[in-house]
């Protein structure tokens, strides 16, 4: 099972248990998953921290048990076992390429006497299970941002060789439409959570070549959120930048190489007449941006508009054709031996990030709000 407390979030946001499972399913989305998305039904429980639906102020204590555990048990509870010396128990000893097993076995001493060789705990822990925790947790923030009337969404971009043709219109017309919301429940709707149908069925067929030819595949997807207020993050302090906290938060995503905020590589490479944008009155008398080339992040703070990240993965490195690499144990080259993978999970990590980006916003909110209730908190972003 796994364990998540969240403490700092104020009395009397709505929550249950049924707001944080709709986003734990929505990571199981997208063809190209492995055997696990079909033996895992992740349900939470909360068991602190949150009476009649509403948060007390307390830290919100969360369980969420493997559905598979029944099924894959058969030595498990030995294999992992927090007491006794392991004896009998066979080790792991071929790290795989483009894990932690190696840099996390030398780290720990995993990779010599006297708790190894045995790559075993380093796979327990850097394993993207745990995402469904944070999902969890950072699904507790997500929900006061909803209450909030702040939502946050994501698409897929690209999948390998392939690229949804203009997805910034149908991004955009979406958000008209509905915000965030819109969006996600859109992408939701694609078994590669991309808002074209023609990108979607190459993309399909992409997978299962690269399923065929014992392979795997990365992408692109794109966050966004909407009815951020302006003011979140800070350009004081290094680390109060709005736009750093949102790319540690996504790089900190097993597998996730690259994250650019706005357009972020584009701004490298256009004038800045190309760059900028245009600051203009609004419908509603206010100033806003003409364009949103920024993403709703100007000089490490929120600017209103909203905020967008796109973010690379990259290829999972579990692969049905083996890859090479050295036992630890005996010093021979090896191939890596199989164990059931996904072919791609970009679908999945793309819902994984819009809960890492929610967390950060609501921190970040929290910073500059405050309240110990949510009523004084409602109240205070009214008021901006």
């Amino acid at each position: 099972m796994l364990v998540g407390i969240v403490d700092g979030l104020p009395a009397g946001v709505p929550l249950t248990a049924d707001d944080l499972d709709r986003h734990l399913a929505r990571r199981w989305l997208g063809v190209g998953r492995g055997g696990r998305a079909k033996v895992e039904q992740d349900r939470v429980r909360i068991v602190g921290g949150v009476r009649f639906s509403r948060t007390m102020g307390h830290p919100v204590a969360l369980l969420l048990e493997n559905a598979a555990y029944e099924r894959d048990r058969a030595g498990w509870p030995e294999t992992m076992a927090p007491d006794g010396d392991g004896a009998g128990v066979a080790p792991v000893t071929l790290p795989r390429p483009g894990h932690a097993d190696l840099a996390g076995a030398r780290k720990y001493g995993f990779d010599r006497p006297p708790r190894g060789p045995d790559v075993r705990p380093v796979i327990e822990r850097s394993s993207a299970r745990e995402t469904a925790m944070r999902v969890a947790c950072q699904g507790t923030a997500r929900a006061m941002l909803a209450a909030l009337g702040i939502e946050v969404g994501s698409h897929v971009v690209g999948i390998g060789p392939v690229t949804a043709p203009p997805w910034a219109d149908a991004r955009d017309a979406l958000l008209s439409d509905g915000g965030a919301r819109a969006l996600y429940e859109a992408a939701d709707a694609s078994p590669v959570r991309m808002l074209d149908a023609d990108a979607s069925a190459r993309a399909v067929e992409a997978i299962g070549e690269a399923k065929r030819a014992g392979d795997t595949l990365g992408g692109v997807y794109e966050v966004v959120a909407t009815g951020v207020p302006a003011g979140l993050g800070s350009y004081v302090q290094a680390d109060r930048r709005l736009d750093a906290r949102l790319g540690g938060a996504v790089l900190s995503i097993q597998a996730q190489k690259a994250i650019e905020v706005g357009d972020g590589w584009a701004a490298g490479r256009d004038p800045g007449s190309e760059v900028h944008d245009a600051i203009v009155h609004g419908a509603d008398g206010g100033l806003t941006r003409a364009t949103n080339r920024a993403g709703g992040v100007e000089g490490g703070i929120s600017n209103g508009m909203p905020i967008v990240v796109r973010a690379a993965m990259k290829p999972i490195p579990t692969l049905i054709r083996p890859l090479g690499t050295v036992d630890l144990a005996t010093g021979e080259a090896q191939p890596t031996r199989y164990e059931r993978s996904d072919v791609t999970s970009v679908p999945a990590a793309s819902t994984v990030a819009e809960a890492a980006v929610a967390w950060v916003l609501a921190e970040a909110l929290l910073e500059r709000f405050g309240g110990d209730t949510f009523e004084a908190l409602a109240e205070r972003v009214a008021r901006e």
